[in-house]
């Protein structure tokens, strides 16, 4: 038996990422954005949606470029902070004793002590309501060797956050339980 629920942005999980910007000044700054996604394989893009309210909105309007931090679980607090918080008001870098580390690719920073950075520059600007969608092409991928396999980045060694909309609840991943295009060959 389901249950008809009102629509509203729910679908589980939702990313937990740190945006990076620079405003009108030149000053590093981050926000947490749970609104965001893969949205393109070719070019490679991902698309996160910002309220015009955020300082973080006229930052990569004017700029063109933002970067994606993916942050593992044991940044929970620095993540929660950096979500409350205004860089209108605080230095976030300051507050949380994170790293502000300029990127080589795009007009943006990114936090040097997660483990997975997207760096992207701005193709595509949707109004939706609300909030506005930033579509990013993403031109570089920086990933700590520790969080790497054969392969390259591995999430279970990323540990990445994630986070639950309806209930407002951080969760970590859980282990590996199959393998793409491998496990329907089974039925």
């Amino acid at each position: 038996m389901k249950r008809s629920l009102t629509p509203e942005p729910l679908v589980f999980p939702t990313p937990v990422w740190v945006v990076g910007t620079y405003d009108r000044e030149g000053k590093a700054n981050v926000m947490t954005a749970a609104w965001g996604g893969i949205c393109c394989s070719k070019p490679p893009c991902v698309a996160v949606a910002l309220r015009k309210a955020t300082y973080s909105y006229s930052a990569i309007v004017q700029r063109k470029a933002f970067t994606i931090s993916v942050p593992s679980e044991q940044y929970l607090k620095q993540v929660d902070y950096i979500g409350i918080a205004t860089g209108a008001v605080v230095d976030k870098f300051s507050e949380t004793g994170l790293t502000a580390v300029r990127s080589e690719l795009v007009d943006a920073p990114y936090v040097g002590e997660f483990p997975f950075i997207l760096e992207c520059n701005v193709v595509a600007i949707h109004e939706l309501g609300l909030h506005t969608q930033f579509v990013g092409e993403i031109v570089g991928i920086q990933a700590e060797e520790a969080v790497c396999n054969e392969r390259g980045p591995d999430i279970s060694k990323i540990r990445p956050l994630i986070f639950d909309p309806r209930n407002w609840s951080y969760f970590s991943i859980g282990p590996e339980v199959g393998k793409a295009f491998e496990a329907g060959n089974e039925i």
